[in-house]
């Protein structure tokens, strides 16, 4: 069934657009907005855009990169050509506890809205969740592509319905006095909200998949992070309007409780579970594509065993690298569910990888300029280099600000990259003897 034919490309512009933004509202927009209005009030929606900026000059930089050299597990192979293997290896060896964190929160929030309605136990409808969406990657990227972009279209008439039909009810004394807690508070809750907008580069990391991936993945990405704001701002401004800022910040289950006051319990709850089901298949099945991806590109480049660089005959797709992936996820359902620790095991990696795809922006810019000059998205020299460094004083900037969070997480972590570390070198030294 191993052969090696090459990935074959079934992700058009809007697939590359439902990529980004599925796997950046996850569920992030049923969450976050409440513990945001504590912290800010009414003026939690300037917080929104403002916390968009990290990620607009990363985003930036990946635009670059992608139609530079769109590439399977772009995040790898970037630092690997461009910064050192090693690097490269580690920001990838990270990000494996961070892909598995990211998929056992997402099943697991999963899991609990759909218990709404019908109670299920929890690991057993996870592990069942991981084997569904690992099966629809293993027949084919333009199959999960398909499903992707239904799910999020689906998701998209959701959130039009809900701020149409809410629009009505909305009461503007909600959003008095505006300024509750000051300018203090708006930033404040911009560190919070910087995660809406992570994985709005997810496309860069099926490159090899994309058709006409050097024009489709910077135009993709800027429809991703501009669809990604506008949507969060009508939903979080509907549901201010609806339950105040002390009602928001209160709120378990915020675009829940709005529904609530306007369609009543009834429709309300199987609506927003479905809403929910949608926003959190499409961050599962980008993630799938993703993770499974940059181990096919270890594999590919000999990093890790070989077996994964292996594309199915038939399928065109790394199955055994979506096997790896499934069985490692598996394997985390052993672990304790804390999300605020399962939040920053995913954040960490992920910050990394943006400051490793900055930093390979650089060298690209000063060391290849056949591959600048390749690029269909570039804004000069000068100003990619300021953007890249940019990115990557935001990336650092927010990892050190999440180590007063919980330190927990950095241990587990750096316990984690010093047995991916020890692998390196042992498997060098084996490929140099």
């Amino acid at each position: 069934m191993a052969t090696d034919a090459h990935l074959k490309k079934g992700i058009g512009l809007l697939s590359v657009i439902a990529l980004g933004l599925g796997t950046a509202i996850g569920v992030s927009i049923f969450s976050v907005i409440a513990p945001a209005s504590q912290i800010a009030g009414p003026a939690m929606l300037l917080a929104v855009p403002l916390a968009a900026v990290p990620m607009f000059v990363i985003a930036v930089t990946y635009a670059f990169m992608g139609s530079a050299m769109p590439t399977a597990g772009a995040s790898y192979e970037w630092p690997r050509r461009f910064l050192s293997p090693g690097i490269g290896f580690m920001i990838a060896w990270l990000r494996i506890g961070g892909s598995v964190g990211a998929m056992l929160i997402l099943a697991l929030v999963l899991v609990r809205y759909v218990s709404m309605m019908i109670p299920m136990p929890v690991k057993p409808a996870m592990f069942a969740i991981f084997a569904l969406v690992f099966g629809l990657n293993l027949f084919g990227v333009a199959i999960a592509a398909r499903v992707q972009t239904v799910l999020m279209a689906a998701l998209i008439v959701f959130f039009f319905v809900f701020a149409g039909w809410g629009a009505g009810s909305v009461e503007p004394a909600a959003y008095t006095p505006f300024f509750l807690e000051g300018w203090a508070g708006v930033l404040a809750a911009v560190p919070l909200l910087v995660g809406l907008f992570f994985g709005i580069e997810a496309a860069t990391e099926v490159g090899d998949e994309v058709q006409d991936g050097r024009r489709a993945i910077p135009l993709g990405i800027a429809g991703a992070i501009v669809s990604a704001v506008v949507l969060y701002l009508m939903v979080a401004g509907v549901s201010m309007g609806l339950l105040g800022s002390q009602g928001l910040a209160q709120s378990e289950a915020p675009i829940l409780d709005a529904a609530r006051v306007f369609m009543g319990d009834g429709l309300a709850v199987p609506l927003v579970v479905l809403a929910a089901v949608a926003s959190i298949g499409t961050s599962l099945n980008a993630l799938c594509m993703v993770f499974s991806r940059y181990l096919f590109a270890m594999g590919r480049a000999g990093a890790l065993p070989g077996a994964l660089g292996q594309v199915h005959a038939r399928f065109g797709t790394p199955h055994v690298a979506l096997g790896v992936a499934f069985a490692a996820c598996c394997l985390g359902l052993v672990l304790p569910m804390s999300l605020t620790a399962l939040f920053l095991a995913v954040n960490i990696p992920t910050l990394l990888k943006f400051g490793g795809t900055c930093l390979s922006a650089t060298r690209v810019v000063r060391h290849h300029p056949d591959i600048y000059e390749a690029a269909q998205f570039k804004l000069g020299k000068r100003f990619t280099l300021v953007w890249a460094w940019l990115g990557v004083v935001a990336a650092i900037t927010v990892t050190a600000l999440g180590f007063t969070t919980d330190w927990r997480p950095y241990l587990a972590l750096a316990i984690w990259g010093a047995i991916g570390a020890a692998y390196y070198v042992i498997s060098q030294r084996r490929k140099l003897a």
